[in-house]
């Protein structure tokens, strides 16, 4: 009766420490130093949470699984240790049923587990709109990005990655070069992702979210961008050369603003689709690349 007084004395103080030491922490700590979060400021898009959710709920199971199992050990190390004067082996038992039960069933409970909270994640992120306020094509190519702004009629190209000038080795953009993607901040919106040649994979490291973009095929992104701001991308697939150099970034704005700027793409002159123009720019035909035409079937 004292023992269980004792460790309720000490549970309490231990358990108060822990959600006290828990208040304290940022933003950050509490999404686990994941990206796209601001103390005081929403998600970046609506499936930032989702994605951080999984992610620090994934390393609460595997830590509680890790102090039990390291408990385990040094509680056995240390209670069946060989002491001063034994000789020969210990008593030696064949089987524990309970223990060979339980150790077969928690796993297999934690793996389902795991699964079940993933696969419904993924099939919420994955989830395509019915009608998407805003559809853009996005074109990986060696190595930049070109965006078409369907719902629009316009689009822009990105400069390839190449060597600055002759001779020097180095490489890469112009930071004014740098493709920038705009998106309407709380708008549906479907990102269709295709590549001009090889394999990339279309990454803005603040979604928490990246998508492969297969020769031949078209992926597909929904989202709703929840917070202004601009935002780091990059290409996430090996693909030649110049990979590292692949970059873009998005900036999310207020629909009068992304109006705005799809207006004056409009008065550049850049008007229509770019769906087969290959990567070289306009005037030049690519065959294998889908029509901007194409069916979006859902």
């Amino acid at each position: 009766m004292r023992r269980n007084r004792r460790r309720l004395t000490l549970a309490v103080p231990l358990a108060g420490a822990v959600a006290l030491s828990l208040t304290g922490c940022s933003t950050s700590q509490l999404h686990g130093f994941l990206p796209g979060f601001i103390d005081g400021q929403k998600p970046v898009t609506n499936h930032t949470q989702t994605v951080s959710d999984l992610w620090v709920g994934s390393w609460i199971v595997l830590l509680a699984v890790g102090v039990l199992t390291w408990g385990l050990i040094l509680w056995a190390a240390i209670v069946y240790r060989r002491r001063r004067g034994q000789t020969g082996l210990p008593v030696q038992l064949r089987y524990n049923m309970p223990i060979e039960v339980f150790y077969t069933l928690v796993p297999l409970i934690l793996v389902l587990g795991l699964f079940a909270f993933t696969s419904r994640d993924q099939n919420q992120i994955e989830h395509r709109f019915a009608k998407p306020d805003v559809v853009i094509d996005a074109y990986g190519k060696q190595w930049a990005w070109d965006f078409e702004y369907q719902t629009q009629g316009v689009y822009t190209q990105g400069v390839q990655a190449r060597p600055v000038s002759e001779g020097t080795g180095n490489t890469g953009f112009v930071e004014s070069q740098i493709p920038q993607l705009v998106l309407p901040m709380g708008k549906k919106v479907e990102i269709r992702l295709r590549t001009r040649d090889v394999n990339h994979s279309f990454w803005v490291i603040d979604f928490l979210y990246k998508k492969d973009m297969i020769a031949g095929q078209t992926n597909y992104e929904d989202v709703i961008p929840t917070r202004l701001g601009t935002y780091q991308g990059r290409c996430a697939e090996l693909c030649g050369e110049y990979h590292s150099r692949m970059l873009f970034t998005v900036k999310v704005v207020s629909p009068a603003d992304y109006l705005t700027y799809t207006d004056s793409l409009r008065a550049e002159g850049n008007v229509g689709s770019i769906a087969n123009l290959n990567k070289d720019g306009p005037g030049t035909q690519n065959p294998a690349e889908p029509t901007g035409s194409e069916a979006n079937p859902r």
